[in-house]
């Protein structure tokens, strides 16, 4: 497989610190073999910080940027008060970090299935030194980890692709299936979500969801039959439907 030079640049740049005389060669093969650029350098930036990818979550991508970054700017415009905010299926923690940041009287809390990535995501707390006082992370189902607790604001970039779809090998062979396949319409997480966030939420609170571009009439008719208010489907920085956000009485 042939090497793109940009590929070649970015690993000197962001791995290496721009030292050319490093020893790439092991880099060079794992490239080679398809693995995604992110991987091989340990990291990817996102909303100002660094975040390391060492148990290869899912890689976050500029979708997921575009709107944790319109999140952001809602919290800061709609709220006066501390939040709460649920970042579920958090993999390595974008959505959540990235308020934890910018929000300084948000708490973020953090749930996601797997304990290596709970792990990750603890590490990105401490090197991009945000305030653990303010940070809850744990692993379990969905919202087992927060059994009893309510949130002002649910945010979450679920697994949401169709199985059977064609993807690029590099995801296929490379990033987690759980955190991408969901069921033969891909809603199959986004069901449970829906079911279970109003038990989640204070009341007025949000719930904020990624979908596929295919599915997201069908996320947003499900939380409306849930009881959302003032559903909404917003289409991402591509001009693709993205993010369905959802009120709860």
């Amino acid at each position: 497989m042939d090497i793109d030079p940009a590929d070649i640049a970015h690993l000197y740049r962001d791995k290496y610190a721009g030292d050319t005389s490093a020893d790439m060669r092991d880099d060079l093969i794992r490239l080679g073999s398809g693995e995604p650029l992110a991987y091989v350098i340990g990291w990817i930036p996102f909303l100002g910080l660094s975040l390391r990818l060492d148990s290869h979550p899912l890689i976050p991508r500029p979708e997921t940027e575009w709107w944790t970054e319109a999140l952001i700017a809602h919290i800061r415009e709609k709220y006066t008060e501390p939040i709460s905010l649920l970042d579920l299926c958090a993999g390595s923690g974008a959505i959540g970090l990235s308020v934890l940041q910018a929000i300084e009287t948000a708490n973020v809390s953090f749930a996601e299935l797997s304990p290596v990535h709970t792990a990750l995501i603890a590490m990105n707390v401490d090197e991009n030194q945000l305030d653990k006082a303010r940070a809850t992370i744990a692993s379990g189902d969905l919202f087992a980890p927060f059994a009893s607790e309510r949130f002002t604001i649910i945010a979450t970039n679920p697994p949401y692709i169709p199985e059977g779809r064609e993807l690029d090998p590099s995801v296929m062979h490379y990033e987690p299936h759980e955190a991408l396949f969901a069921g033969s319409d891909g809603l199959s997480i986004v069901r449970r979500i829906v079911s279970d966030a109003p038990d989640h939420l204070l009341p007025g609170g949000e719930l904020w969801m990624e979908c596929d571009n295919s599915n997201a009439e069908g996320a947003a008719s499900l939380m409306r039959d849930r009881g959302f208010s003032a559903v909404e489907i917003r289409n991402d920085h591509y001009g693709r439907p993205r993010i369905v956000v959802g009120y709860f009485p």
